[in-house]
């Protein structure tokens, strides 16, 4: 079978002609496939409507989707091949004779469940439900879908990320008693990462992970310093990730200036290839938007999910040249952007859903010979969903919470707390300010193949904590033009990224070490020590002096004398900020 036939004018891929076959053999009234974001769902879905109809075992079609920019998008697809759907047909709306068909929202269906089980039973009617993992969102959702889908004659789900944390039941999905009594989602048909890659259905990957020195300052005026990344409680490690992303910081300056470059290169020879930028919030992303401007000379698309014209303008930039937009969640699964190339993780959001569904923006392939590149910070959790990025999974009810370690324990316990602590979220805003922060290249993620260990310094992240292929910047490239060969399409395929980095790897372990000069470190840590002890005894006792609370008076020795905070400062660093404040001593005693 070759990668990609024909059928009744559809062009499908293998992977899609193999799912139709198995629809065809077993003409099921329910059919689960899971493929990957990107792979060509919608397609797949629409041939077997058309199918059907052509066939008269059906004559209406009903598409759920999660947002009204894909009901658009599908009726723009529908309407390709002859299969015309309205998108905005409202509740009470009576359908036009031009139409076969329409598409709502979950939330539109969750309106009036019973009104549109009226309008399901009165026609033979297949329903689509496109990323059917949101009829789990809430309860009401779910079983409005039940509802008010019950009476068709066929039912066809799509998802490309069926795994939730939670324990509410996806309708119309069949599940079966597994080990430990847990329940576990079947698909009728799956269609990883992986195999798509293999087919060259989808773009590999390369993750782009920044490091750098953070410092932010707590609600007792303690300012605190820590490389991003490094090990870290859950309060300091969030702390430390929010800083980063400052909008205001010198982290996300030099992360949007590094994606702006690596998105050029891309536009040398595919020169539509857009950037996104996935923020946390509005505000971020509004002043993301602005800095892209100052960086890039050029307005980006702003989408922001409460303003109108949201699903306009992510259809103007996909058919467009602007080089960059920036969205919340907007632009989520099953958005259809296929010229973006270059991404920035610019969000707090680490659940696996969300991670999935964000890349799965990155994957759709064009041409052959062309990668992703997406630039993330350098914090543990992002790093393992990266390296993992080819792990199926599906949706388990009833899973027993063992430890912490369990990935359906902690992204279970992130969102009790999220939803548990709202108050919490909002006063801690009130206690947590960012001081500072900078960036440099950590490492790369490149998932297309396996890769054991990593090189490069602070061992604490070695491959074999996280699995996959990760690389320290060290050892990613011996070749200052190296990784321009990344990601421009045409010139690489997935299995000869991987040799380029084998090799690479492979060149450094051969290369002389260059002896490294001894160093005295219990010399130079208790002189350390004494500075700092020194510098906190005049930091208290001009605090007794002038009333000027210790957090202040850090920053602003730190401002003027430059360097980390005190735990991490130099000898040299710290005796400037003693000097200096014995100079304050001085002026004031004059």
């Amino acid at each position: 079978m070759t990668r990609s036939q024909s059928l009744g004018g559809q062009h499908l891929r293998a992977w899609q002609r193999e799912a139709f076959d198995l629809y065809q053999r077993t003409q099921p009234r329910d059919f689960l496939t899971v493929a990957t974001p990107g792979a060509g769902k919608t397609t797949f879905a629409l041939t077997i409507a058309a199918d059907l109809m052509s066939r008269g075992v059906i004559d209406r079609i009903v598409v759920v989707t999660p947002t009204d920019h894909l009901k658009t998008q599908w009726a723009l697809a529908a309407a390709g091949i002859g299969l015309p759907i309205d998108p905005a047909l409202s509740v009470q709306g009576r359908l036009a004779d031009d139409f076969v068909g329409f598409a709502v929202t979950y939330a539109g269906l969750a309106v009036d469940p019973n009104a549109f089980h009226i309008r399901i039973a009165s026609r033979r009617t297949m329903v689509v439900l496109d990323e059917v993992h949101h009829a789990g969102d809430a309860m009401a959702w779910g079983e409005a879908v039940d509802e008010a889908c019950d009476p068709a004659v066929r039912r066809i789900l799509l998802t490309g990320t069926p795994f939730r944390s939670d324990d509410n039941p996806i309708p119309f999905v069949r599940y079966n008693l597994a080990e430990g009594g847990v329940m576990v989602s079947e698909a009728d048909y799956s269609y990883g990462y992986g195999p798509a890659l293999r087919d060259g259905v989808v773009r590999p990957v390369l993750f782009m992970a920044y490091s750098g020195e953070m410092q932010w300052r707590t609600r007792a005026g303690d300012e605190v310093a820590a490389r991003l990344g490094q090990p870290l409680d859950r309060a300091a490690t969030a702390q430390a990730l929010r800083t980063a992303l400052d909008p205001d910081g010198a982290w996300i300056r030099e992360v949007l200036t590094s994606a702006h470059k690596r998105l050029l290169e891309v536009r040398r020879d595919v020169p539509d290839a857009g950037g996104m930028v996935i923020a946390s919030d509005q505000d971020s992303a509004r002043a993301y938007g602005r800095l892209l401007a100052e960086l890039t000379g050029e307005e980006p698309v702003v989408v922001l999910s409460d303003e109108s014209g949201s699903s306009a303008r992510i259809a103007e930039f996909s058919a467009g040249m602007t080089p960059w937009m920036v969205a919340v969640r907007m632009v989520s699964e099953g958005v259809d952007v296929p010229r973006l190339s270059v991404g920035v993780y610019a969000t707090t959001t680490a659940t696996p859903l969300y991670f999935a569904q964000a890349v799965g923006r990155f994957v759709r392939a064009r041409r052959k010979g062309e990668t992703a590149s997406i630039f993330v910070p350098s914090v543990p959790r992002l790093l393992a969903l990266a390296s993992n990025l080819e792990a199926e999974r599906d949706h388990v009810i009833g899973r027993p919470i063992k430890d912490e370690a369990d990935l359906f324990a902690a992204e279970a316990e992130m969102l009790a707390e999220a939803q548990s602590d709202q108050g919490a979220s909002d006063e801690l805003n009130g206690q947590y300010a960012a001081l500072g922060s900078d960036a440099s290249f950590d490492r790369f993620v490149y998932d297309g193949a396996e890769f054991a260990g990593a090189e490069f310094a602070g061992a604490e992240f070695a491959g074999a904590e996280f699995g996959g292929g990760e690389f320290g910047y060290d050892g990613l490239t011996d070749s200052e033009n190296e990784l321009d060969f990344l990601g421009i399409p045409g010139l690489l395929e997935p299995d000869q990224v991987a040799d380029l980095l084998r090799r690479s790897r492979s060149k450094r372990a051969a290369a002389p070490k260059s002896p490294v000069p001894e160093v005295d470190e219990a010399a130079v840590f208790a002189r350390r020590d004494d500075l700092r002890r020194q510098l906190h005894g005049l930091v208290g006792a001009w605090h007794h002096r002038t009333g000027q609370p210790h957090g202040v008076t850090h920053a602003q020795l730190r401002k003027t004398c430059g360097g980390p905070a005190a735990p991490q400062a130099s000898a040299v660093e710290l005796q400037k900020r003693i000097d200096l404040v014995r100079q304050w001593a001085l002026r004031a005693s004059g």
